[in-house]
């Protein structure tokens, strides 16, 4: 069963959604003891990172998902600021992240970027995976997804890197150690290929 973690924030149904259509179960959960029946966790995000962090810290599931991830070593999956939520820190805010990969969110700086672009970054772009990852398994070529945000995860160890995209200049868009992934963009909304993606990870092999 696939826990969609539902702390205020993030397109809980649309998850739920997309599963209903993958005759795959899951759970809405809300509270610290819906989680105990949980093979794997869908973190969402959207909005400003210390918002993020305030709403899960106060749910009451923090403590929980700490001991599912990193001591028995449950699949989590964080989506946009679901996946900013899983560094040390960000540039957007003053909280701590939940620290499950080292790294910091930086803010995209147009003046950085090697072509004219605007932010936020919005709407289709590509995805390359970096190497070879369950996650991609089918979308190793012409994979496509929705975007929305003016922050990225910069890694600080490189091997954590599974995909990066392009927006005038690469920037990591997906990230993985162990049983902890990530992804910037938004499976949910991206179609066929965020509904691969969403199915590779369902069927993954608990390690």
């Amino acid at each position: 069963m696939i826990a969609i973690i539902d702390y205020g924030l993030g397109n809980v149904k649309a998850f739920a959604n997309v599963y209903y259509r993958l005759n795959i179960p899951t759970l809405i959960v809300k509270q610290p003891d819906d989680l105990k029946t949980a093979d794997k966790l869908i973190l969402p995000g959207v909005g400003s990172f210390d918002h993020a962090m305030h709403l899960l810290d106060e749910s009451g599931l923090r403590q929980v998902l700490d001991e599912l991830v990193l001591k028995r070593r449950v699949p989590v999956l964080g989506i946009c600021v679901g996946m900013q939520m899983l560094s040390r820190s960000s540039e957007e805010g003053a909280f701590p992240g939940l620290g499950w990969i080292d790294g910091k969110v930086k803010r995209m700086k147009p003046s950085m970027l090697m072509h004219r672009t605007h932010l936020p970054h919005m709407g289709w772009n590509d995805v390359k995976p970096t190497k070879r990852s369950k996650l991609f398994k089918g979308l190793e070529q012409d994979a496509r997804f929705y975007f929305l945000h003016s922050y990225y995860f910069h890694v600080q160890n490189n091997d954590d890197v599974i995909a990066v995209t392009d927006y005038g200049g690469s920037f990591t868009c997906a990230i993985n150690v162990g049983n902890i992934f990530g992804v910037q963009f938004h499976p949910e909304k991206s179609h066929q290929y965020g509904t691969q993606l969403l199915k590779n990870f369902a069927e993954m092999e608990r390690s």
